[in-house]
């Protein structure tokens, strides 16, 4: 996603600013994933600035934003701390997302100077509702967030390629991955290579799918079974 800088704040539905927010985040499917459901979800919320690592985030025109969402594990030799206290310095405000919820991995990001630390497994709703908090948002007083938050808990799903799709809708519909392989007019190693990745995808947004029990289920709940 290539970082956008706004010449002014931009006005929500409400008459009220949007939060300018920027994500770090290295798995780029999930920070797609996250910055499409943000843009379908939250209109009092603008992702200006998505970065894969720490020198794109901080590089980008578009930062300093008011609120960065960054993941805690990052595969970079920069600490935790170093991230959240540049981000704080500049003036934003810092929302640590982690798949490792440990009360060490909490109390350094809130020592540094986070204001909020949640587990990647909680549903979109919950964590925009922290953001809203953080930033001062009364949820009550914002129609876009009221629309946002009484819709029903959605899960995050990644984006597929037409090859993964078509694989994963054969697979899911109790065809084996040598006859995923035939039905596509594919190598069988292209078809197992399919499947893996939408395996991957899933799990980078927290929803896992090794077991083919929960590759349906996966299915199920995004509308893949026919």
């Amino acid at each position: 996603m290539n970082p956008t800088l706004s010449a002014a704040p931009v006005r929500g539905d409400t008459g009220g600013a949007v939060v300018r927010l920027a994500i770090l985040d290295d798995h780029e499917v999930l920070l797609d994933t996250l910055s499409t459901w943000i843009g379908q979800h939250a209109p009092d919320f603008d992702v200006v600035l998505g970065a894969a690592n720490w020198l794109q985030l901080v590089q980008s025109p578009a930062f300093p934003t008011d609120l960065v969402f960054i993941d805690l594990q990052l595969k970079e030799p920069i600490s935790i701390e170093a991230r959240v206290r540049t981000c704080r310095a500049a003036g934003a405000k810092v929302i640590v997302l982690s798949s490792l919820d440990t009360r060490e991995a909490r109390d350094r990001a809130f020592a540094a100077g986070a204001s909020e630390f949640l587990s990647k497994s909680l549903p979109m709703t919950a964590v925009m509702a922290a953001a809203r908090r953080v930033m001062g948002i009364d949820a009550a007083d914002e129609a876009g967030a009221e629309r946002e938050a009484t819709a029903p808990l959605q899960q995050l799903k990644p984006k597929l390629s037409p090859g993964e799709e078509e694989a994963f809708k054969l697979y899911v519909s109790g065809y084996s991955t040598i006859a995923v392989a035939e039905r596509m007019n594919v190598q069988y190693e292209t078809a197992k290579t399919y499947l893996r990745r939408v395996r991957e995808k899933y799990a980078k947004v927290g929803r896992p799918a090794g077991k083919k029990a929960e590759l349906i289920r996966r299915a199920a709940e995004d509308g893949y079974l026919e």
